[in-house]
């Protein structure tokens, strides 16, 4: 079966740190690049970092400096080191695989993840 796990969200006050964590399914990982992706009440779901199966990495704007995407290989492990979390990285944050770069914008692949809230609030 395949799929995405996410884990780690949770209630962080501002200015905090969180890491999320995703494992994949290895037919959905080796070679993939994968992904993470925010949706807020009201909001379209936005990516927030990518990560090429080499390692290579892209980030939002409103992320860039704060947030670390990195894999591993070994356990099929994406995650998201958030640093000086602000109020409006608020979100169901997603994880996602097959991402591709087409007409000049990133496309979310096909599999996603449930899905894991992440709250910055004081």
């Amino acid at each position: 079966q395949v799929q995405l796990v996410e884990s780690g969200g949770g209630l962080v006050q501002p200015g905090g740190s969180l890491r999320l964590s995703c494992v994949a399914s290895r037919s959905i990982f080796d070679g993939y690049r994968l992904g993470w992706y925010r949706q807020s009440p009201g909001k379209q779901r936005e990516m927030v970092a990518l990560i090429a199966g080499g390692g290579s990495t892209v980030y939002s704007d409103s992320v860039k400096g704060r947030f670390t995407i990195y894999r591993d290989n070994a356990k099929n492990m994406i995650h998201l080191e958030m640093n000086s979390l602000k109020p409006e990285d608020t979100a169901v944050y997603y994880c996602n695989s097959g991402v591709i770069f087409n007409t000049g914008i990133w496309e979310a692949g096909k599999y996603w993840g449930q899905g894991t809230q992440v709250t910055v609030s004081a």
